[in-house]
């Protein structure tokens, strides 16, 4: 699954094991990217 670190804004991809640090800068804070696609809902 793709974050972005909300440090040094770049994309990071997070292993199996849980670890939650940037690769780049160590900084533990890591944003979810959101997906751009468009969903649409019936409403009845």
């Amino acid at each position: 699954m793709s974050y972005k670190c909300s440090r040094c804004k770049r994309d990071v991809e997070l292993d199996d094991y849980g670890g939650v640090r940037c690769p780049y800068c160590g900084h533990r804070v890591l944003l979810k990217e959101r997906s751009r696609d468009v969903k649409e809902i019936d409403v009845e």
